[in-house]
């Protein structure tokens, strides 16, 4: 996960940055479970509005 992505991201990153939280995402949703904790569903929430700021951001279709 990226420490913060602002609005002032520089979009030459994306292609690197994307495929990683993709990447991490995938990992942590197979990892879930029912009983996950706050902080799990937090850090899944916080990749998930990254990756959705990215390709808001630098014009990526899904």
């Amino acid at each position: 996960m990226l420490e913060n992505v602002e609005s002032n991201y520089n979009c030459s990153n994306a292609s690197t940055d994307l495929p990683n939280l993709l990447q991490e995402l995938e990992q942590l949703e197979q990892n879930a479970n029912s009983d996950q904790s706050e902080e799990q569903l937090q850090q899944l929430n916080r990749i998930r509005n990254q990756i959705h700021f990215i390709r808001n951001k630098c014009d990526i279709p899904q």
